[in-house]
């Protein structure tokens, strides 16, 4: 099967300019292809990501992707998608971004090695910078139809709210990307989000006005993701699902995996992993026969956690997730406690030692000592993994983890974290 054919599989082409000559090109040589991000900010999101996971299948096919970070077309702000005009943030933090997701490109698809990787990252503001005014207006504002690009979706979506002269000219930028790359990296393929399609046509445009007719090069999107219930895809209750670890810890982005609906999951799977057809074909069997073992959303978990994160981050995501579902947590590490219970309910406590029924009513986390009473004598409470079930158990500094953290659970599923005030 085809690179392209399994793309339609996987439900990841959304339209193309030319599917046959396409279709010709990649089964004669390597072809160079890309995609680019504007550093807006200093951390990709999961929506950001498919892309570039379908530059990574290129490159498994033996193409040649590059990634290109968008310093200069970053600075003016796109478009696309939006009904008000962005807000131009300064070029130190244009910059300072762009380096930062160059880090993340480079931890994603180069690992630090350009000639094992096959993948290179380039930085339009590179060549961009170098334009003059004048320059710019008459080397390539002649070869731009305003009547055209007032016609683009990109562009006419935004003529009712208004549209600045800046934002209007991002297509022409972004068309010189591509004209760029295709003479220099012989880059022949854009590839883009649904909302792209507009600027990769007039890229496509541009390049054969100025190279000729026959210039061969193609352009195609990959569809709006949306869940099974309609509403778009990528955000959990917190927000972004960031492919930063400090933002989105690899715990939160596996338990955000592990939690879709089977629905959705074998989507997913096409979309986010890196499964043969016939291994998704399998668990997409099991998600119908046996839901209940949520095998569609471990795979689809393990495998995206581990290309963002690596395989250690998942190996701790595992741990983690492993110690809250027994509650067998005293073995976890403070890193691994700050991690898995980022968004548990959190208390803090004077390091005194007192009894356990009127510490946790003092803490807050149990509203009256009846109560608190209650919950001890029943086993209802368990302290860092030990269910304690004497009224006169005295709780103490010495019982925290790592000399900071209690980790208090109240039934099978409850589970609160208090710090010990330093």
């Amino acid at each position: 099967m085809s690179i392209l054919k399994e793309l339609e599989w996987r439900g990841a082409i959304n339209q193309q300019t030319n599917a046959e000559g396409l279709e010709k090109l990649l089964s004669e040589k390597a072809v160079g292809l890309y995609c680019g991000v504007d550093p807006t900010g200093d951390s990709m999101h999961i929506g950001h990501l498919i892309p570039f996971m379908i530059l990574k299948r290129f490159q498994l096919a033996g193409h040649k992707p590059l990634v290109v970070i968008g310093g200069a077309t970053g600075s003016i702000g796109d478009p696309s998608g939006r009904n008000s005009e962005r807000t131009l943030q300064t070029m130190e933090t244009i910059q300072e971004n762009a380096r930062k997701l160059t880090a993340q490109m480079d931890k994603l698809f180069l690992k630090g090695d350009v000639e094992a990787s096959g993948f290179r990252i380039v930085n339009n503001y590179d060549w961009l910078s170098e334009f003059s005014l004048l320059g710019f207006l008459r080397d390539y504002g002649k070869h731009f139809n305003v009547n055209q690009m007032l016609a683009k979706d990109v562009v006419a979506s935004r003529l009712e709210f208004g549209i600045s002269f800046t934002e209007f000219t991002y297509q022409i930028l972004q068309s010189i990307d591509f004209h760029h790359l295709f003479k220099s990296e012989n880059i022949q393929v854009q590839i883009g989000g649904a909302d792209q399609w507009g600027n990769i046509t007039a890229g496509l445009d541009f390049i054969r006005r100025v190279e000729g007719s026959e210039a061969e090069a193609y352009g195609f999107t990959i569809p709006l993701m949306l869940k099974s219930d309609g509403t778009k895809f990528g955000k959990s209750a917190g927000g972004a699902i960031w492919l930063d670890p400090e933002q989105t810890t690899p715990y939160e982005f596996y338990q955000f995996w592990l939690n879709q609906q089977d629905g959705d999951v074998v989507k997913f799977l096409k979309y986010f992993t890196f499964l043969s057809i016939e291994e998704i074909e399998t668990l997409e069997k099991e998600v119908a026969e046996q839901p209940h073992l949520r095998n569609g959303q471990k795979h689809l978990a393990e495998e995206i956690t581990r290309f963002v994160h690596g395989q250690e981050a998942l190996d701790e995501a595992l741990l983690i997730t492993e110690a809250l579902f027994t509650g067998n947590v005293k073995d976890l590490s403070t890193k691994q406690i700050a991690e898995g219970f980022k968004n548990m309910p959190h208390y803090t406590a004077p390091r005194v030692a007192q009894n356990l029924a009127i510490w946790l009513v003092d803490i807050g986390l149990i509203s009256s000592r009846r109560q608190a009473r209650e919950f001890v004598q029943n086993g209802a409470i368990s302290i860092n993994g030990d269910k304690i079930a004497d009224l006169d158990f005295e709780i103490s500094p010495e019982h925290a983890i790592g000399e900071r953290y209690i980790i208090v659970r109240r039934g099978k599923k409850n589970y609160y974290l208090v710090t010990f005030e330093d």
